[in-house]
């Protein structure tokens, strides 16, 4: 339930407005309306002031996270609810509630989430009018949601989305007296620009939204030094680099869970069946029945993995072309494993890339797209043995986590080539960076070529990966975010 000053507020705020427009659309009546709403704003407002700024002993123990956005497809949203409920913080976290959040989110008690509803089926007349008016929406959702809560110490902020959520942001923090942190992920309007142009009327308008309100945020976050530079730079706003860190539930996953991992999937996807289905075996390992034991099956596939949420800045395409590439090896005589790829993730182009999937004639690899639950993600990048990124930053100034995540599990990637990948990956250490198709195919058969023996390129990727180990996100938040959450006002 809505505290009762915050309810007092909303009505107030919702009075001024209503008195505000009456003075706008009847000018010309014998009644003084401007007169009069003024007064009647007058009147308001200090009210709404007061109720919307009202403190309690708990008000600097809160924090709100806000993604306007999926939760569960959140992840590092996620993380910094964590890391604030571990520090005693109570969040409010807002989002959209499509896919559910990992279990450690559900499960703490300081952690309450507040589903807000996605806009998806907006149509009125033309699409900039739909537009307008699902933005619209959006703001006075936000609105109502943030004016009623409790009042939090900090709102934390991740755009992109950006738009409307910095803006609606910006403007309940000033009136309620919250300190507004905006983490950037990357550019919105670079985002936009993939679809619908750089010299489009909405990316532009979008470029100048995010820079015009970006700056008023109280503290600033970014994923990549590139990115603090250019924020600096090109937007006049200082922050501090949070790289993205794998959580410590993202580590080299136990034969035993492996195998238990693999027979779940067994049972839905074909794909991870071994011939006459026993309980104890799938396509990568064995159970011996006699005391438990598990092993990996020497004649298994390869298992490569990649992750998407099946949008723009990541064309699978190049993926599939080298595929089609690397099932030529094996049928002109090459000594390769199969493989079976594994993509997982939800998008808006999922239905076109399995067109193209299921066009595909492909005799000694296999591809399967499941949707994974959060705790099964990282058991199954655990259990992987090569990962592939298809993230072209829309910006290039991010990094894609999914990589990050790869490297908390000892997983050697092959990742496309984008100004300041090079943060993250480096050449011929932890990985591979391709250019095009031709190129990723040649690394899948190098790095491939002596599987399963741990002998070569993809074992020395792998031991240096266990051995370069860096910070993990619990200590970095720490050190980069937690300061900004206690320092006094």
């Amino acid at each position: 339930m809505a505290p009762r000053c915050s309810c007092t507020a909303l009505l107030a705020v919702s009075l001024t407005v209503l008195a505000l427009l009456a003075g706008l659309l009847a000018p010309h009546s014998a009644v003084r309306w401007p007169a009069v709403s003024l007064a009647v704003a007058a009147a308001l407002l200090p009210l709404w002031g007061r109720s919307l700024r009202r403190r309690d002993d708990g008000t600097s123990r809160r924090v709100c996270v806000l993604v306007l956005g999926d939760i569960g497809r959140s992840p590092r949203m996620q993380y910094h609810a964590l890391s604030l409920s571990k520090h005693g913080y109570h969040v409010t976290f807002v989002g959209f509630s499509e896919t559910k959040p990992h279990q450690d989110v559900l499960s703490e008690e300081k952690i309450t989430i507040v589903p807000i509803a996605e806009l998806k089926g907006v149509r009125v007349g033309p699409k900039v009018v739909s537009y307008v008016t699902k933005v619209t929406v959006q703001s006075l959702q936000l609105l109502r949601v943030l004016l009623t809560m409790e009042l939090q110490a900090h709102v934390l902020m991740q755009n992109p989305p950006g738009l409307p959520s910095i803006a609606v942001t910006w403007f309940v923090c000033l009136l309620r007296g919250s300190r507004f942190i905006i983490d950037w992920h990357n550019y919105g309007y670079t985002i936009m620009a993939l679809s619908h142009g750089p010299a489009h009327p909405i990316v532009r308008l979008a470029k100048w939204y995010e820079r015009f309100f970006g700056p008023l945020a109280s503290h600033n976050l970014c994923v990549t030094n590139a990115m603090k530079d250019d924020l600096q730079k090109n937007w006049g706003i200082k922050a501090t680099t949070l790289y993205d860190r794998p959580a410590s539930i993202f580590r080299e996953t136990p034969l035993k869970l492996q195998h238990e991992l693999f027979v779940r999937l067994a049972a839905v996807y074909p794909q991870f069946r071994h011939a006459g289905s026993e309980a104890e075996r799938t396509i990568f390992s064995v159970r011996d029945p006699a005391d438990g034991t598990v092993t990996l099956r020497a004649e298994r596939p390869a298992l490569l993995l990649s992750s998407t949420s099946w949008t723009e800045d990541e064309d699978f395409s190049i993926l599939l072309t080298a595929l089609e590439e690397y099932e030529g090896f094996i049928r002109g005589g090459a000594s390769l494993p199969p493989l079976l790829c594994v993509i997982t993730g939800k998008g808006p182009q999922k239905e076109h890339y399995m067109k193209l999937i299921d066009s595909l004639h492909l005799e000694h690899v296999e591809i399967c797209t499941p949707w994974l639950e959060a705790e099964d993600y990282p058991l199954l990048l655990g259990s992987a043995d090569l990962g592939v990124c298809l993230h072209k930053s829309s910006s290039g100034l991010d990094l894609p986590m999914k990589v990050v995540d790869m490297f908390g599990c000892c997983l050697p990637v092959c990742a496309v080539h984008f100004n300041c990948l090079d943060e993250l990956v480096k050449h011929e250490e932890n990985g591979l960076i391709f250019k095009d198709s031709a190129e990723l195919a040649e690394q899948l058969k190098t790095l491939l070529s002596d599987f399963p023996s741990s002998d070569g390129k993809l074992g020395t990727f792998r031991r240096n990966l266990r051995s370069s180990r860096g910070q993990r996100w619990d200590d970095s938040w720490d050190q980069n975010v937690l300061p900004l959450i206690t320092a006094p006002r």
